[in-house]
């Protein structure tokens, strides 16, 4: 039984330029599979491509049992993704923010608000909580992405270069996020650069 991301034979072109030759992947649910590899490797096609965002030119894929080609809308429910750049609303307060993305996905005022609260606790962004995001540093926006990905718990998650920009401590509590996250049955792919 394939795993809650499996792909076959995923091959992506753009011009003369291959992103992506026959990729095969396979993760088991409530894991973490680390796609690393240099600038230009196809980590961010990959994810593109299992997020629905980009068409493959040949292959499949599933994500929480659904094809990406044929149901994209239902595997958008089901998956969280933070993408190299982040990507908040500037004029909007972090707070606001993180609340945004709750009512989107068709939360409660409430359980918005709490959830927001919360996840701005965890990242380090309570003290800037009701400043306008364009005020923000960069690992602070970053922090904030990562957070939004992150206000639903989805059950599969995507992390697209996750600590870019962040320093020591907020990388460390990045990754004990993603420790907690998988240890309470998420599954997650991220690329990195990084090897450690």
């Amino acid at each position: 039984m394939p795993g809650a991301i499996h792909a076959e034979g995923l091959v992506k072109t753009f011009g003369d330029v291959t992103a992506l030759d026959g990729v095969d992947l396979d993760v088991p649910e409530g894991t973490v599979l680390g796609l690393l590899g240099p600038n230009g490797a196809g980590k961010t096609t990959t994810v593109r491509v299992l997020t629905t965002l980009l068409r493959p030119d040949s292959g499949t894929a599933t994500v929480a049992g659904v094809d990406v080609l044929e149901h994209p809308n239902e595997v958008r429910r089901s998956i969280g993704l933070s993408g190299q750049f982040a990507a908040v609303d500037e004029y909007l307060t972090g707070r606001e923010n993180l609340q945004m993305v709750g009512r989107l996905y068709q939360m409660r005022a409430r359980a918005a608000k709490e959830r927001a609260a919360e996840l701005l606790d965890r990242f380090h962004l309570a003290d800037a909580a009701d400043r306008p995001a364009r005020t923000y540093s960069g690992g602070m926006r970053r922090r904030l992405d990562l957070a939004a990905a992150l206000v639903v718990a989805p059950p599969v998650m995507f992390m697209d270069e996750p600590t870019t920009g962040l320093d020591p401590r907020n990388r460390q509590a990045l990754w004990d996020v993603i420790k907690e996250l998988v240890s309470g049955g998420t599954t997650l792919l991220l690329t990195t650069q990084y090897l450690e």
